[in-house]
């Protein structure tokens, strides 16, 4: 679904990370793992196009020539939700739609409530985001990311300002799409709990490092790995120890 080759990232003349090689297979549930500051965000940015990487290729299937040439093969969920505080719930999902498609009012309508639905949010359609819970936010990105029935998901800190509770659920609700709908996700992410209930494979990056310091199945890496920094972060520990 995606490959990654020699990347290289950053911000004006500043290398956050380099030399990246890495693939994300089909209907994986890939984590993007590191500390806060590693440049986790800074890559989902890049793997989504709203960043130009410094140097290497990011190919994702089916992804248009250019950005602004058609519709993204790929929904994402933003760190905050992102969901437009004056629009109702409906308005937010309904928007990649009436942008992407020619679809009539009617179909729009059915697709929209089928989304929702899909995400537990039935009934909330015309509330605005102010008016419902961050759990609640996070599942309306969620929908809104599925309305044009992209194979490949993009979610930044899904549980990032959330109770431990919701957070579960919503882990839940990450799976089930996953596996009910066939998809490819990728997660960036350093709540453990989320990372050894939904992700198959994962890479780590490091800020120190300025690149990939594991690659694997996150519980493999947790009870196998060799370097300090990897145990450290699998295991709640600080590095020093």
């Amino acid at each position: 679904m995606i490959e990654v080759t020699d990347l290289t990232i950053g911000y004006d003349d500043t290398v956050v990370l380099e030399h990246l090689d890495f693939k994300v297979a089909d209907g994986d549930v890939f984590a993007i793992l590191g500390g806060s500051g590693s440049g986790k965000s800074t890559l989902l940015r890049h793997l989504i196009g709203l960043e130009q990487p410094m140097g290497g290729t990011i190919r994702v299937r089916n992804a248009p020539p250019r950005p602004e040439s058609g519709a993204p093969p790929y929904g994402v969920l933003f760190q905050s939700g992102a969901l437009f505080g004056s629009m109702t719930l409906f308005d937010n999902v309904a928007l990649p739609l009436r942008k992407w498609t020619e679809l009539d009012r009617r179909a729009i309508d059915t697709i929209v409530r089928s989304k929702l639905r899909l995400v537990g949010l039935e009934g909330f359609e015309h509330h605005l985001p102010a008016e419902i819970s961050g759990g609640m936010k996070k599942r309306a990105g969620i929908a809104r990311a599925l309305a044009l029935d992209a194979p490949l998901l993009f979610l930044d800190e899904p549980s990032a300002g959330l109770d431990p509770v919701t957070s579960v659920e919503l882990d839940q609700l990450i799976a089930t799409l996953n596996h009910s709908l066939r998809m490819t996700t990728v997660i960036v992410t350093h709540e453990l709990a989320s990372i050894f209930t939904i992700a198959n494979d994962c890479i780590m990056v490091d800020r120190g490092a300025r690149g990939i310091i594991a690659r694997g199945n996150p519980a493999a890496l947790r009870d196998g790995s060799d370097d300090p920094r990897v145990r450290a972060f699998f295991n709640r520990r600080p590095h020093a120890a």
